[in-house]
C-alpha cells in the first residue's frame, strides 16, 4: 500500500525538481564576422585555404552548408543582422544613406541587455544605415572587451574583422600590412590557386586569388586570438561562438552581385557541453538547413532565453523553441555607393531565381568603386580591352536578362541561365511565385525609388511608410515593377495615368527599359518631366536624353541637382553621369554642386560625409571627366 503511493507521489517529487538547465546561467554569446569572404575554410572543403584555427573549432561546432547572407554588400546585411529585420521591409536597403526607424524597433544587443542583463561590446565596424547611439555598453578595440563587464554578468561580443575587405582594396601595399603577422610559410602560393571560369586564369589573378586566401588566413589567426583569450579567462565552457562572413568575396562575381557567389557565407557555431540542450544536432556536425541573415537575431534571443518581438521576420534555428527548417531564403541588391539597382532573388536547397527590375544596367555599372583603383576591376577591364576575356566574363558588362535560374546542383557556378529553358518553367514560377509573395507579406519598400521612399518618410521612417495603407500600396507598385521586361509600350504608357507616383515610376523605368521602341511614346515621357515625383521626373529626363532629346530634360536635372537634400541630387547626378555627354551642358552646374559639398577644411575626405555626398560627388566627377571639364 505504502509502496504504491511512494510510486505515484515519486515521480511528481521529482517532477517539480530543477532540471540541470534550469539552474545554468545564460550563456555569453560572441559572434565573430569576417568581412567579404565566402566559404573559403579547410573545414568547407577548400584545399587551398589555410585555416588552422576555425577548422579545430569545427570539429566540436555545427557547421552550415547553407548560409545565406540577405544582401550581397555590407550596409544593408549588417541593418538585418542587428534587427532581426530584411533591410527592405525597414528602409535600410542601400550602401549606404541615412535614415531613421522607428524607437520601438530596437536591436537585439538593447533586448538582451534590457531584458536578460547582458554586457554587450563591439570591435569594429556598425554601419547599420542608422545612428548605432545607445546599441552598444563598451565599443572599443581588443580581443577581450569582456573583462570590462561587471563580474559575473553574462556578456555578447560582436567582432567585425576587416583585414579581408575587398582583398584590402585588392592593393599588394594593403595586402602586405595586413599579413605582418603571418610566417611566410602560411602564404598562399599563386601557381596553385583556383580561378573561377569568370575570370581569365593569368599569373596576375592568380596572384589576386592567392593574397586573398592569405588575408583569410590572418582572419583565422585573428580568430585564434580571440578563442584563446576566452579559454585563458576560463569562458569557453559557458560561451556560444559564431564564426560566419557578413556576403561574399570583395571582388567581381561576388560582392554586390545577386548570385549565390555574393550571398553564400560560411557559418560555424559551437555551443559548450552544458548548453547542448540548446542545439538540434552534436557538434562536430554539419547541416544542410536553409539559415538567413534574418534569423541571426532572432536565434541569439532565443539562446539567452529573451523573448523574440513580434516584428523580427527571421526565426530561431537554435535555443529552447526552435522554429520549423525554412524551405527558402531571399536576398536584395539595392543601391551600392552611387549605383542605382533593384533586384530581388529567392534561393532554395537546389535553385536561384533572381528577377532584375532594372536589368538595362550591367552589373559591373561605370562608375568610381569599378574603376582601376581595385585591381580586380583593373585587370578584368585591361583583359576586356585586349579582348581575351571569356564569354562568362563579358557578361559582367552587359545589360542583365530580366530573369535568371540557376540549378545550384548541376551548375554551382551559376554559368547556364535556364530562365527561358521549356523544362523549367513550373520551377521558375514557382520561385517567382515564392519571391513575389514574400516581397508583399514582408512589405518590400525598396518597390519605392530611393528619392520617392526617403519624400514620403520624411516626417516618419521607410518602416512606418511601409506599413501605412495610406503610404504605401505594395501589391500595386510590385505589379507595375513586374512590367519591367514583360510588357508592352502601350501597357507602359497607360500605366503612367497611375494616381500613385510609385507605379507611374515603374512605367517609366519600363520605357527607358525598351529604348529606341520607347522613341514612339516621347510626348507621353515628356509630359512625365511635369510629374509631382523627382524620381519620375529624373527617370523621364534620361529616357528623353537617351532617346535624343535631351533640350526639355535639362531645366529638370538642373533642379533637383541644385536640392540640398543631397540623397535627392544624387539621383540626378547619376544620371547625368549615365548619359555621358549628353550631360556636358550642365557642367558649370555640376561644378557647383561639387564646391557645395565639400569638406571646408579640406581634412581627412573630399567631401562633408562618406554617404549622399561623397556619391553624388563621385557622379559628378566622373561625368566632368566625360566632358573633358575641369573637376573642382
Amino acid at each position: 500500500m505504502y509502496r504504491l503511493i511512494f510510486l505515484v507521489i515519486l515521480p511528481i517529487v521529482f517532477s517539480c525538481a530543477p532540471s540541470p538547465e534550469e539552474t545554468l546561467p545564460p550563456p555569453n554569446i560572441i559572434w565573430i564576422n569576417a568581412e567579404d569572404i565566402g566559404p573559403g575554410f579547410g573545414c568547407y572543403d577548400d584545399d587551398y585555404a589555410t585555416t588552422p584555427n576555425i577548422d579545430k573549432m569545427a570539429e566540436s561546432s555545427i557547421l552550415y552548408r547553407h548560409a545565406y547572407a540577405s544582401a550581397p554588400i555590407c550596409a544593408p546585411s549588417r541593418s538585418c543582422l542587428i534587427t532581426g529585420i530584411y533591410a527592405t521591409s525597414l528602409g535600410t536597403q542601400h550602401l549606404r544613406m541615412e535614415t531613421t526607424k522607428p524607437d520601438f524597433i530596437e536591436t537585439f544587443p538593447e533586448y538582451l541587455r534590457d531584458s536578460a542583463n547582458y554586457f554587450t561590446t563591439n570591435n569594429g565596424k556598425t554601419d547599420y544605415n542608422f545612428s548605432p547611439e545607445g546599441v552598444w555598453d563598451y565599443w572599443k578595440q581588443g580581443v577581450a572587451p569582456w573583462r570590462n563587464r561587471p563580474e559575473d554578468q553574462p556578456f555578447f561580443s560582436m567582432f567585425t574583422i576587416g583585414a579581408t575587405h575587398e582583398g584590402r582594396g585588392n592593393s599588394i601595399e594593403r595586402h602586405q600590412e595586413a599579413t605582418a603577422q603571418l610566417p611566410e610559410a602560411m602564404l598562399h602560393d599563386p601557381a596553385k590557386a583556383p580561378v573561377p571560369p569568370y575570370y581569365p586564369d593569368t599569373q596576375e589573378t592568380r596572384e589576386l586569388w592567392a593574397r586573398y586566401y592569405d588575408l583569410i588566413t590572418e582572419f583565422d589567426r585573428q580568430v585564434g586570438e580571440i578563442l584563446d583569450s576566452l579559454d585563458a579567462d576560463g569562458l569557453t565552457e559557458n560561451t556560444i561562438i559564431f564564426v560566419f562572413a557578413d556576403h561574399g568575396y570583395g571582388l567581381p562575381r561576388y560582392k554586390r552581385w545577386l548570385y549565390k557567389t555574393g550571398l553564400h557565407v560560411p557559418l560555424l557555431v559551437r555551443i559548450p557541453e552544458k548548453y547542448q540542450h540548446l542545439a538540434p544536432q552534436a557538434m562536430g556536425t554539419e547541416t544542410e538547413q536553409l539559415v538567413s541573415f534574418v534569423d541571426f537575431a532572432p536565434t541569439t534571443l532565443n539562446l539567452a532565453g529573451v523573448t523574440i518581438p513580434n516584428h523580427m521576420q527571421g526565426q530561431a534555428f537554435l535555443g529552447e523553441e526552435m522554429a520549423k527548417s525554412r524551405d527558402y531564403v531571399y536576398g536584395a541588391r539595392s543601391r551600392a555607393d552611387d549605383m542605382y539597382e533593384m533586384s530581388r532573388a529567392v534561393l532554395n536547397d537546389r535553385y536561384i531565381y533572381i528577377r532584375h527590375y532594372m536589368p538595362y544596367l550591367p552589373y559591373i555599372q561605370p562608375g568610381r568603386i569599378s574603376g582601376d583603383q581595385k585591381e580586380s576591376y583593373r585587370l578584368l577591364r585591361q583583359y576586356k580591352e585586349a579582348g581575351t576575356l571569356s564569354e562568362e566574363s563579358m557578361e559582367m558588362w552587359q545589360a542583365k536578362p530580366t530573369e535568371e535560374l540557376y540549378d545550384l546542383q548541376q551548375d554551382p557556378q551559376e554559368l547556364s541561365n535556364l530562365a527561358d529553358a521549356a523544362d523549367y518553367q513550373s520551377i521558375k514560377q514557382d520561385l517567382h511565385h515564392q519571391l513575389n509573395q514574400r516581397m508583399i507579406e514582408k512589405k518590400d519598400i525598396g518597390l519605392l525609388y530611393e528619392t520617392e521612399m526617403l519624400l514620403r518618410a520624411e516626417n516618419s521612417s521607410p518602416y512606418e511608410v511601409a506599413n501605412s495603407a495610406e503610404g504605401f500600396d505594395v501589391e500595386q507598385v510590385l505589379e507595375a515593377a513586374e512590367m519591367v521586361g514583360m510588357a508592352d509600350p502601350q501597357k507602359l504608357v497607360t500605366t503612367l495615368e497611375s494616381p500613385d507616383a510609385g507605379v507611374r515610376f515603374w512605367a517609366m523605368v519600363g520605357l527607358r527599359n525598351l529604348e529606341k521602341e520607347a522613341s514612339a511614346h516621347q510626348s507621353q515621357i515628356e509630359n512625365a518631366l511635369q510629374d509631382e515625383s523627382p524620381a519620375v521626373q529624373l527617370m523621364a529626363a534620361e529616357t528623353l536624353c537617351l532617346l535624343g532629346n535631351c533640350e526639355p530634360a535639362y531645366p529638370v536635372y538642373e533642379k533637383w541637382l541644385g536640392d540640398e537634400r543631397n540623397w535627392l541630387a544624387l539621383q540626378a547626378a547619376r544620371s547625368l553621369q549615365l548619359i555621358g555627354n549628353k550631360s556636358c551642358p550642365l557642367a558649370t552646374q555640376m561644378q557647383q554642386k561639387i564646391k557645395s559639398m565639400m569638406n571646408p577644411t579640406g581634412e581627412q575626405r573630399k567631401y562633408i560625409d562618406f554617404n549622399y555626398a561623397s556619391f553624388t560627388g563621385w557622379a559628378l566627377e566622373e561625368a566632368l571627366v566625360n566632358c573633358g571639364a575641369e573637376v573642382p
